[in-house]
């Protein structure tokens, strides 16, 4: 068809219709041609055979058939799914992994995915092992770096099974770039007493694939801080300063300072909980405005239990601050009570201790607190 639309293409002009005769047998042909170039192929509901196919929830699908919508037939995706079901993976593994990397379904089976395998088994992993290690892995599995990363952190970690523990904590681990990221990295944990392969917790992990420069301007601000570093909130401290821009850093502790914060107040409570600097603005504004305003807590107070301004506000900290208000209208609080042992309970302990005793007396009063919940109803309450 397309030889032969070559070979009449100059008489297809519209300037050479009117001398065509009706009787013309290239009129019928044009026509035919024209109808035919007009009509687009039928679109590949992507979406649809996301959920029916790939197990997807139609949410899921829909955000990942956005990265597909070029797809005109099921093709690629079925020798994609075909190749991961054929190494072991679960439908559950498979459904994780397409979620989390929908361009997997775009691999060319043989020239990329087939190759990583091969890779893998070159370096001592089995067929199980890498069956375990894709859904983790994400979209590290269609880097040709892959096999390269893994054989240095193998050593680092120790073995196999941890590698999947680090991972599952930061699967960028696995695409980072050794020389410029992670070695230098490495190397500063090192000078601060940290072995990973003895602490790879989650605030560790993240640390190794944020750009040496940052870490270094995080450990700067963490000794001006005065946070020792054999402290357990030293580590805490290292991600939430690593993973912002000085710039970000010094904007969140001037909201709490332009909320009436000393300069006193701000470092006694970065000191003790530096994840405060890890929240974003909004929330924190929004926190400790309740804290002060709503709660009517002095600001020297909060700062010397900054776990205040991290607990959940809907889920937590405002229930139970509406709760103690209708107590204390009743007098049924204690006066001396204390508003961060409060905040601090276990949900079951505050129930037992401000709900379920009052339910009789007060109607409502599970309801009331119910709702406030975030819209959840919180174990253990009487609806």
């Amino acid at each position: 068809m397309l030889h032969l639309r070559k070979l009449i293409s100059p008489f297809l002009s519209t300037s050479h219709l009117p001398a065509l005769s009706q009787t013309s047998p290239i009129l019928p042909l044009y026509r035919l041609l024209a109808t035919t170039a007009s009509i687009p192929p039928e679109p590949f509901p992507v979406e649809d055979y996301l959920v029916t196919a790939c197990g997807l929830t139609r949410p899921k699908a829909h955000k990942a058939s956005k990265k597909l919508s070029h797809f005109r037939s099921p093709s690629r995706i079925d020798a994609v799914l075909a190749f991961l079901s054929a190494l072991g993976i679960s439908r559950s593994g498979i459904v994780s992994v397409v979620a989390a990397d929908p361009q997997l379904l775009c691999a060319d089976v043989e020239n990329n995915l087939a190759k990583r395998v091969v890779e893998l088994t070159d370096l001592g992993l089995t067929r199980p092992q890498i069956a375990r290690l894709i859904p983790l892995a994400r979209g590290s599995f269609r880097t040709s770096s892959l096999a390269s990363n893994l054989a240095f952190w193998l050593p680092v970690f120790g073995s196999f099974e941890n590698i999947l523990k680090v991972i599952k904590a930061n699967s960028g681990l696995l695409a980072t770039d050794l020389e410029k990221v992670a070695k230098p990295n490495l190397a500063l944990l090192q000078q601060c007493g940290i072995n990973v392969r003895e602490d790879f917790s989650a605030y560790i992990i993240r640390v190794l694939t944020r750009h040496p420069v940052h870490v270094q301007n995080a450990l700067l601000n963490i000794e001006k801080l005065g946070v020792p570093r054999n402290s357990p909130m030293f580590r805490y401290a290292l991600m939430s300063f690593a993973a912002q821009s000085k710039e970000r850093l010094a904007n969140k502790m001037g909201i709490l300072e332009m909320l009436g914060w000393s300069q006193d107040d701000v470092l006694i409570a970065v000191r003790k909980m530096p994840g405060i600097l890890a929240m974003s603005e909004e929330r924190l504004r929004k926190n400790v405005n309740f804290l002060i305003s709503d709660a009517g807590l002095e600001i020297p107070y909060i700062a010397r239990r900054p776990v205040l301004v991290m607990y959940s506000h809907e889920g937590r900290v405002l229930p139970r601050h509406s709760l103690l208000k209708i107590l204390n209208a009743r007098g049924l609080l204690d006066a001396k009570t204390d508003f961060y042992t409060i905040a601090a309970m276990t949900e079951k302990k505050f129930l037992d201790k401000f709900v379920h005793p009052y339910k009789d007396s007060i109607p409502g009063l599970a309801v009331s607190f119910a709702s406030t919940c975030a819209g959840k109803v919180p174990n253990g309450v009487d609806t």
